[in-house]
């Protein structure tokens, strides 16, 4: 193993400029796929943050006595899909109408029309249209509950739009993926070809198959590590540019997806050692 290690240091101190370019191909070409991936973070945090309004506002009718009203809020909130249910009072609608409509404001200040209502708040993955539509239709069982609302068409909108952006994220990155593995196969493929005197060299002494990939395949692994981290770097950077001249806050890989990258180009940087040596090994 000692001596493998060592071949491998040897190759990046032999060809320093073949090696700088593999690592570099390596860290571009995941700097574009983590890019797109970014974007794709971004634009499901925002999403995410738009489902966090949808609501069913369940009015009920005027002469329901409070102690009903908070009974049933209660039993709403106990329903599997629901993450709460909150009593909003007739002065509470009125408060709210005159803040969300201030340009409205002078409609509502002798208004007493406006109805109680139960807001109810569904829980992450309960937000669906047919998921919204059943506790709807749940809600509307109560006798006293006069009329129900939930957008039903901006809902269906939403996920369709959710749905898309997901089809569409996996589709680009999947090929994003498949151009940078082309890519630096080709790369740790041209580094395999420099050396080809060297494993036939070494296939004449009698070395095996697997001590003549063992120190490709740690090259690729090296090379794929650090080309990961510097792509993960640049994508850093790139964030930060945006952020500082569009002004514009977004939202940067976790630590579970950073790691998920560098590994990612580490696999990239052994599969390719391993396809380039074992073709070049046939061919000797």
């Amino acid at each position: 193993m000692k001596l493998t290690i060592r071949e491998t240091m040897s190759a990046f101190r032999r060809s320093p400029v073949l090696s700088a370019l593999s690592i570099t191909t390596i860290a571009f070409s995941l700097f574009a796929f983590g890019l797109f991936g970014l974007v794709a973070v971004n634009i499901r945090e925002a999403l995410q943050k738009v489902e966090e309004r949808v609501e069913i506002r369940a009015f009920v009718a005027a002469d329901t006595p409070s102690e009903v009203i908070a009974l049933t809020a209660s039993e709403i909130a106990r329903f599997p899909e629901v993450a709460r249910a909150d009593v909003i009072s007739q002065d509470a609608a009125l408060k709210r109408a005159r803040e969300e409509l201030g340009e409205f404001k002078d409609v509502f200040d002798q208004a007493s029309f406006l109805p109680a209502s139960i807001d109810v708040r569904l829980k992450p993955g309960h937000r669906d249209p047919a998921t919204v539509k059943r506790v709807a239709e749940k809600l509307g069982t109560y006798d006293f509950v006069d009329d129900i609302r939930f957008g039903e068409e901006w809902i269906t909108q939403l996920y369709r739009l959710r749905n898309i952006a997901g089809a569409t994220g996996l589709v680009l990155g999947l090929a994003f993926a498949a151009v940078a593995v082309i890519i630096i196969g080709t790369t740790i493929r041209m580094a395999v070809m420099a050396r080809s005197r060297e494993i036939s060299i070494m296939r004449l002494v009698g070395a095996t198959d697997g001590f003549v990939r063992r120190p490709f395949l740690i090259e690729g692994f090296v090379k794929g590590v650090l080309g990961g981290l510097l792509a993960l770097l640049l994508t850093w950077l790139s964030m930060r540019l945006i952020e500082h001249y569009l002004n514009f806050n977004t939202v940067f890989f976790d630590g579970r997806l950073a790691v998920l990258g560098v590994l990612f180009g580490a696999l990239i940087g052994l599969l390719g050692s391993a396809f380039s040596v074992g073709r070049h090994l046939r061919k000797i």
